[in-house]
């Protein structure tokens, strides 16, 4: 085991960890810092290790969120309990849309989006439509104010928002929180739903590649899988405190500007390569 390939892999578990729940592109950022430390591992196993290490910011949700998504929890009052079934029912009819794309388009897209020429220009698009949805949003009291209040429909919708987030760039939790305020969801609730979907998704996500790559990994490789999802889990829990805590009191549109000027520095760096090559 090479100690500075343990090194880089803790970098790419840390970004992961900050970048997955904020509106601002895991994939993009990862896309990024992987060109710059160029981890020195098999295509294949780059390409499980970086989708397999969202399993640790998963289990962040899950540990933090373990009560709101527990319908077993004896603490609850039987009401309780069904409405979180019925919360786990809207989680799984939002998450169908991406699933039936991502199966049928998850190849194609490997081979013709995963270039940061796509991932500057979803960064750069999304990130001037939540500073305009923001504006516009300035003085709107949104209708949903809880998760529990997002019905069946709406929830679908969502689902459809979260389609988008198959583009590299675009980002998971910014394509359903963009989506979820627009169909009058508060930040709060749009955030935690967010959250919520991110669990089957990535779960299914880690899963397929594993079946598509395979389970044969070197003592090295296994290491490093499990220090980015440690790594990952533990930057996580900080990461969505803070989201939670940042939006009590402010808009998204600072993440908006974040992502031109990430937008802006990645299609620069490309280019750069490109010339230079």
């Amino acid at each position: 085991m090479d100690m500075i390939e343990l090194l880089k892999v803790l970098v790419l578990g840390i970004v992961e960890g900050f970048t997955e729940w904020l509106p601002i592109s895991s994939t993009g950022h990862m896309i990024l810092v992987d060109e710059l430390i160029h981890l020195n591992v098999t295509e294949d196993f780059k390409n499980v290790f970086l989708v397999v290490i969202q399993l640790g910011a998963i289990l962040a949700v899950v540990m933090l969120y373990f009560h709101k998504l527990n319908p077993f929890d004896p603490g609850k009052s039987a009401g309780a309990r069904r409405a979180t079934v019925h919360l786990w029912i809207k989680i799984v009819i939002a998450c169908i849309p991406a699933a039936v794309f991502g199966l049928l388009l998850d190849d194609w897209m490997e081979a013709h989006l995963y270039n940061g020429y796509v991932v500057s220009a979803a960064l750069i698009v999304y990130g001037i439509l939540f500073i305009m949805l923001e504006n516009r949003n300035q003085y709107t009291e949104f209708p949903i104010q809880r998760v529990t209040q997002i019905s069946y429909q709406t929830a679908l919708y969502i689902g459809m928002f979260q389609v988008l987030s198959l583009i590299p760039g675009t980002s998971r939790s910014g394509s359903t929180i963009l989506g979820a305020m627009i169909l009058g969801c508060s930040r709060g609730a749009a955030a935690e739903f967010s959250f919520f979907l991110g669990v089957p998704v990535m779960f299914g996500a880690s899963f397929l590649k594993l079946v598509k790559y395979g389970f044969h990994f070197t003592g090295a490789e296994l290491i490093y899988l499990l220090a980015g999802m440690v790594i990952a889990f533990v930057v996580s829990v900080y990461s969505i405190k803070f989201l939670m805590g940042y939006i009590k009191r402010n808009d998204f549109k600072f993440f908006g500007y974040y992502r031109i000027v990430l937008g802006v520095i990645v299609i620069a760096y490309f280019t750069v390569t490109a010339l230079l090559a």
